[in-house]
């Protein structure tokens, strides 16, 4: 049980490390929109990888580890999703700035 907790700390130790390295990133290209669009085609890469090729095949085989999974994702945060911006809203978001730019 002590090296499973081992492995848990080490775990979170490094995945801290990769989120301050991903946050820093984007902090550095904060006004290059052609470098946030990259980090974020990247994540959702990543992400798809993780789950098609990991995530999915280590799915609960039993009912009780089925049960100990869902109880696990209901009680600390759901389920994860990588949200895309729709279309229509970035139109929006561009039109807004030409607006504004035309009004200065």
């Amino acid at each position: 049980m002590e090296e499973e907790t081992v492995n848990k700390e080490d775990f979170t130790a490094k995945l801290q490390a990769v989120i301050q390295d991903i946050k820093l990133i984007a902090d550095e290209n904060r006004h290059d929109v052609l470098q946030l669009l990259a980090l974020l085609r990247q994540l959702e890469q990543i992400h798809r990888h993780i789950r098609t090729e990991m995530f999915e095949t280590s799915l609960p085989e039993t009912r009780n580890d089925l049960y100990q999974f869902v109880k696990d994702i209901e009680e600390k945060g759901g389920w994860p999703y990588i949200e895309r911006m729709k279309l229509g809203q970035l139109l929006q978001e561009i039109e807004s700035a030409i607006s504004e730019e035309n009004e200065e």
